[in-house]
């Protein structure tokens, strides 16, 4: 009697979870897209790229819908296209150019890391040294940036 007892409740107990979880969650079967370090590496130039276009909307291409950004010279959270727009505006201004000196790529189902250091030139001359990382993550058929945090080296190189 205890295992008739078990098993219709056992039943109710996984259906209730099922409820629980998101429609997505339940219909989804999880295909990870393929990806190789040297296709993770790229999407920075694809970004760079974009960058000597001038167009921040070409720019802003690069990020997924609810990306976000952590920008180097400025103190603002941007996340939202607009906001990330809004950045991008300004700091194509000086004609930015980057180049990666350092870099760790990481990659799982969907989402890849890209971390390191870059350093960007400008029109006037001036260089910054960065720390950086992008999150990438496969929707509708591409790699599109969902994080991005890039922040200036706090200690001056040895020369």
């Amino acid at each position: 009697m205890k295992q008739r007892i078990a098993i219709p409740l056992l039943t109710l107990t996984a259906l209730g979870l099922c409820v629980a979880m998101p429609a997505s969650a339940q219909t989804a079967t999880a295909t990870c897209a393929a990806a190789t370090p040297k296709q993770i590496e790229a999407l920075f130039d694809r970004w760079n790229a974009s960058l000597r276009t001038g167009d921040p909307d070409q720019v802003v291409a690069n990020y997924a819908a609810d990306g976000v950004l952590l920008p180097t010279v400025s103190n603002q959270p941007r996340t939202n296209p607009a906001e990330i727009r809004d950045y991008f505006v300004k700091f194509l201004k000086s004609s930015p150019q980057g180049s990666i000196d350092s870099r760790i790529v990481k990659i799982g189902c969907n989402v890849a890391q890209d971390v390191g250091t870059y350093t960007f030139k400008f029109a006037d001359g001036k260089k910054v040294q960065a720390r950086y990382t992008y999150v990438y993550e496969w929707q509708d058929g591409k790699w599109l940036i969902a994080h991005h945090h890039s922040s200036a080296m706090p200690e001056q190189p040895i020369r």
